[in-house]
């Protein structure tokens, strides 16, 4: 009966008095570490294999699903802090971290302190940490919570990814609420089709890894967010959108250069909304935050309030500015339906050339590869194809994938260097003309097989800029 000090899921982060989980993975299996983890002063170990060492006064316990044991643990390991927190789940292909911030925002209006986990960073309110995935492992977000609680927060805001779901990361968490936002092509090399995609989100909002939400907010113009609202009907979800359906909906909808307007419409009332985030999707994402604020009963008229003051996320639709006269916006975007919004947004406010640098990133979802390319070729004037962290894999084997995409040969190079390729895009524009660096958005690296190199868009960018404004010039 030993007494367990920490939980670890990695061998080399065990000290003395640790619980040691042994978990399946896909690219390597935990039970392999087990001596290691002995060694390093385990004192006990959760296994889905027999017991295999011998001689070692070390508890062992045999779990079919030890992902789900280090759910349960975990959140009994950390007092369930869950229970002293007011839960807000974010999930969907694209719009999480936007939407996350927007409700870190409204929900701190009235001075309450608000947490928030997502892919740019874990804002703890009495400390801020970096990101290392959009969603923690088990032990590692329920320690994070137990932080939040610990520093009086009275909710939290989370990104969370199918990945998280399907692995169990949020197994047994109490949700105030869940927010769908969509679903769009992405992760098909981890759940292989789109269907498989949906159930796995859907099982956030189903009850079938914890209890269900106690509200589901879920966008009607999905084409899967209105497949879901069907099979949440018997609990009562609150739909946001464009349709006439949605409890939350825009009205009178205008889209200008610098931001967009329209009428928010809810149970409530109607009042006017006036947002500095450009594009339709955008809208969409506002909506899922006051939809949200709705459903968990704050007062709508203080979050249109709060909207005014909120400047957006980090490396998303972010303004790289140093004078030019020519527009050069940093996104995240690495969807084809992401790509697709972004450009398709931009397309309505640029009255010049719009040109676009993007990349496909290695070892993940070939099929997307054509998508991304024919978008880029059907809304952007022309396109610089380039590294978007390859990973173990060839570039130009990626390239050869891209190039299947492929409308027009005259109106896209592929060039294998990120910075000459934004480089490049620089030098070819004009006054009135915009700029497009997708994919990597806030990440400061690139990823080339197990080697990270710093590299951030947004500054890149800015140096370049710096060089012509100081007249340097770009070397053709």
């Amino acid at each position: 009966d030993p007494v367990i000090t920490r939980l670890a899921i990695d061998s080399r982060r065990v000290v003395p008095g640790s619980l040691f989980f042994a978990l399946p993975g896909l690219k390597s299996d935990g039970n392999r570490f087990i001596d290691e983890a002995i060694a390093r002063g385990a004192v006990a170990v959760i296994s889905n294999q027999d017991r295999r060492f011998g001689g070692q006064k070390v508890a062992f316990v045999k779990s079919l699903t030890p992902r789900l044991s280090l759910a349960k643990i975990s959140r009994a390991f950390f007092g369930y802090p869950d229970r002293a927190l007011s839960l807000i789940g974010v999930t969907g292909t694209n719009g999480k971290t936007t939407v996350t911030g927007l409700l870190k925002g409204m929900l701190s209006f009235s001075g309450a302190r608000v947490g928030s986990l997502g892919t740019v960073g874990y804002d703890l309110v009495e400390r801020s940490l970096p990101s290392f995935r959009t969603t923690p492992e088990a032990h590692e977000l329920c320690e994070l919570l137990s932080q939040m609680a610990t520093f009086d927060c009275s909710r939290v805001v989370m990104e969370v990814s199918s990945h998280a779901i399907d692995q169990l990361r949020i197994a047994e968490l109490e949700y105030n609420a869940g927010i769908f936002l969509n679903l769009t092509r992405d992760h098909l090399d981890y759940h292989g089709d789109m269907e498989s995609y949906f159930e796995v989100k859907k099982k956030l909002f189903a009850g079938e890894i914890g209890p269900k939400p106690q509200h589901a907010v879920v966008n009607c113009d999905d084409p899967y967010g209105k497949r879901l609202l069907e099979e949440l009907k018997g609990d009562a979800p609150i739909a946001f959108g464009f349709c006439k359906e949605a409890s939350v909906r825009a009205d009178s909808l205008k889209l200008e250069p610098d931001g967009c307007s329209f009428e928010l419409v809810w149970p409530g009332g109607r009042a006017p909304v006036k947002t500095g985030l450009v594009g339709r999707y955008n809208v969409s994402n506002v909506l899922a935050a006051f939809a949200t604020c709705f459903a968990l009963g704050v007062k709508i008229e203080d979050c249109i309030e709060n909207l005014k003051s909120f400047k957006g996320i980090r490396g998303r639709m972010e303004l790289v500015e140093v004078g030019q006269d020519f527009r050069v916006i940093v996104d995240y975007a690495h969807t084809a339906d992401a790509l697709k919004n972004a450009l398709g947004m931009l397309r309505e406010i640029t009255p010049g050339r719009l040109v676009v640098v993007f990349g496909c990133g290695g070892d993940r979802d070939r099929g997307k590869r054509p998508d991304m390319t024919r978008i880029a070729q059907e809304l952007a004037d022309f396109c610089w194809a380039t590294s978007d962290n390859p990973r173990n894999e060839a570039l130009s084997e990626i390239f050869e994938d891209m190039k299947t995409g492929v409308i027009d040969p005259t109106r896209i190079s592929f060039v294998s260097d990120r910075r000459r390729a934004i480089e490049l895009a620089m030098k070819s524009a004009q006054p009135g003309d915009c700029v497009l660096i997708a994919g990597k958005g806030h990440e400061s690296f690139q990823e080339y097989g197990d080697t990270v190199v710093p590299f951030d868009d947004r500054r890149v960018a800015a140096e370049l800029l710096e060089n012509i404004k100081l007249g340097e010039g770009l070397k053709p």
